[in-house]
C-alpha cells in the first residue's frame, strides 16, 4: 500500500515540488587563500602576479579592460537594446491619470470602463480615439499577462468589482504564450499545458462546464487543452487515492507525509483538490450557457488569439 501510494503521487506535473537541498558552500576560495598564505621555500623567489592591480600590466592593456586582440582585430561591442515601442498617446494619458490600471503592470479593467471614462472625463477624450486606445491596451502583452494570472477586474478607483471569467483567462494564456520566444532549452508547450491545468482547477468548474465556456476551435489549441485536462484527470485520481489513505490512517498531515516520504505541502494540495473535486461532483448539473461576450471597448480577452501583434504590443 505504501509503495503504491508513493508511486501514484510522486513527480506529477501539478504536484508541489519538495524543498530543494541546501547548496554546499564553495570551498575553492578558502583553498586558494590557504595556498597564497604558504611561506616560500628557502631560496625561492615569490612569483609575481600579472593580474591588474597586483603588478605590471600586459603591454597595451589599460586599467579599463583587455588590450588589442592578438589577431589585430577589435572586440565587437554589445548590440544596443532596441528602445521600447512608443505607446498610443491616449494610453499614455490614461497611465498618467490611472497609473495602477494603465501603468507598466496594469490591472484588468471592469466591463463598461469606456463609459466610466467618458463620464469621468467628458472633455478629455475623443470617443473614437479612446476606443482605439482601450483596444490597443487590452490587446497588449502586459495586459494579457495580467488576465492570464487570473487577476480580478477593477474599476477606475482600483477596487475589485468581479472575478475574471475562466474563458478570458484561458484565451489570454494561449495568446500570451503564442507571443513568447523560448529561451535555450525552454519548453513553452509544457509550461502552457500546466498553466491551463492550473487555470482549470482555479475555475472551480466541472470538466464539461469549463470546456463549454472556453469554446476552442483550432486543432492545435484543442490538442493542448485535451492534454492539460488529461493531466488534471490523472492528478485528481491520485488525489482521491491519497485522500482515502489519509482518512484511513488517522494521522495528521505532517505525520502522514513523513510516513509516505512526501512533502507536507504536496499532501495538502492533493487533499484540497480531492475535496474540491468531490464538491464539484456533488453539485446539480448547471444549465448550458453561452460564453460571456466582451464589451464593445474590450475585445482582447475572448478573441485574444486573433489579436495582431504589431498593433497590440506596447
Amino acid at each position: 500500500m505504501a509503495d503504491a501510494l508513493r508511486a501514484a503521487t510522486k513527480g506529477h506535473a501539478l504536484e508541489v515540488a519538495a524543498a530543494p537541498a541546501p547548496v554546499e558552500a564553495d570551498a575553492a576560495p578558502v583553498q586558494r587563500q590557504a595556498r597564497s598564505e604558504r611561506p616560500a621555500r628557502s631560496g625561492q623567489t615569490p612569483r609575481r602576479s600579472n593580474k591588474p592591480g597586483n603588478g605590471a600590466r600586459r603591454e597595451g592593456q589599460g586599467a579599463g579592460g583587455r588590450g588589442p586582440r592578438r589577431d589585430g582585430g577589435q572586440a565587437t561591442p554589445a548590440a544596443p537594446k532596441a528602445p521600447p515601442r512608443p505607446r498610443h498617446p491616449v494610453v499614455e494619458k490614461l497611465a498618467g491619470l490611472y497609473p495602477a490600471l494603465f501603468g507598466d503592470q496594469p490591472l484588468p479593467l471592469k466591463r463598461g470602463v469606456f463609459q466610466d471614462l467618458m463620464a469621468a472625463h467628458p472633455d478629455a477624450f475623443e470617443k473614437g480615439e479612446l476606443k482605439v486606445a482601450l483596444g490597443l491596451h487590452t490587446r497588449s502583452t502586459r495586459y494579457l499577462n495580467a488576465v492570464a494570472m487570473g487577476q480580478p477586474r477593477h474599476d477606475l478607483q482600483g477596487q475589485v468589482v468581479e472575478a475574471m471569467a475562466p474563458e478570458h483567462v484561458f484565451h489570454a494564456l494561449v495568446e500570451s504564450f503564442r507571443r513568447r520566444k523560448p529561451r535555450d532549452g525552454e519548453d513553452l508547450q509544457l509550461k502552457l499545458r500546466r498553466r491551463i491545468g492550473m487555470a482549470y482547477i482555479a475555475s472551480d468548474l466541472s470538466r464539461d462546464d469549463f470546456l463549454a465556456k472556453v469554446q476552442v476551435k483550432d486543432e492545435a489549441t484543442q490538442a493542448m487543452l485535451a492534454a492539460a485536462m488529461q493531466e488534471v484527470a490523472e492528478f485528481d485520481a491520485k488525489a482521491e487515492a491519497l485522500a482515502t489513505a489519509h482518512a484511513a490512517s488517522g494521522k495528521s498531515v505532517a505525520e502522514f507525509a513523513d510516513m509516505y516520504g512526501m512533502h507536507p505541502a504536496a499532501v495538502e494540495r492533493h487533499l484540497h483538490r480531492a475535496a474540491q473535486a468531490k464538491a464539484i461532483a456533488a453539485r446539480p448539473a448547471a444549465a448550458p450557457a453561452a460564453p460571456e461576450a466582451a464589451d464593445e471597448d474590450e475585445v482582447a480577452e475572448p478573441a485574444a488569439a486573433k489579436a495582431d501583434d504589431s498593433a497590440a504590443a506596447e
